[in-house]
């Protein structure tokens, strides 16, 4: 679709638009990580509307499950270090503010990326639909904090589940990535004009940008 070597590059008929640079150097693909909407998008890269949902609908397909979160490899990784996670749920909306859509997530504490997320109520089922999505060796080995949300104490192994209050700070991590979530998809800044009206949309943008973040922590993380 992109073209990576030519001055110009055509885009499809949905959009029909002509864009004068390399867009696979800067194109969109950081743009709606960093808190603007698709309108402002179209606005800041000369391209449709319509062309840029087609094109975003393939981005959220691409996905992959796992986030790109990068997991312990090595046997002595996890038996030299207990492994620690945390875990929380952050309110969002689709279409309106009676829909509520919460996000489910889990950081693992040292490297700081997200290795599972879910959305969907607040209920003890959604709990599950979370700790199904955690890889297999963070459910067998780590530790998690959470807060006292009593769904998480029939979801998570008690042997392996911290509930704390928020001055032990063993959540902090996760919460502070909550309002980075919030602060950086246009869709989830509060008293936003640029909510979801689709919960696949609402769904894709939340794990585009978790793929996005968690590159973003690998490329920090030692060798």
């Amino acid at each position: 679709m992109w073209s990576s070597h030519g001055q110009e590059a055509k885009i499809g008929e949905a959009g029909g638009h002509r864009i004068p640079w390399n867009c696979e150097a800067i194109g969109p693909f950081h743009l709606p990580c960093e808190r603007l909407s698709l309108r402002g998008i179209c606005r800041t890269m000369g391209v449709s509307l319509t062309w840029l949902l087609h094109f975003m609908v393939e981005c959220f397909t691409a996905c992959p499950e796992h986030l790109h979160a990068q997991l312990p490899t090595q046997p002595t990784q996890v038996l030299l270090s207990r492994l620690e996670a945390e875990a929380d749920e952050m309110w969002s909306f689709v279409q309106h503010k009676a829909n509520k859509q919460w996000i489910w997530m889990a950081m693992e504490a040292t490297s700081r990326q997200i290795i599972a997320c879910h959305v969907g109520d607040r209920s003890r089922d959604s709990g599950k639909e979370l700790w199904a999505n955690i890889p297999r060796v963070y459910r067998e080995q780590a530790t998690f904090h959470t807060d006292q949300y009593a769904v998480y104490q029939g979801v998570i192994p008690a042997a392996q589940h911290r509930a704390i209050t928020k001055n032990a700070r063993k959540t902090n991590h996760i919460e502070r990535f909550n309002n980075t979530l919030r602060q950086r998809v246009s869709r989830l800044v509060r008293e936003t004009l640029s909510f979801s009206k689709k919960l696949a949309h609402h769904i894709g943008a939340i794990k585009y940008f978790i793929c996005h973040y968690n590159l973003e922590k690998a490329g920090a993380l030692p060798v």
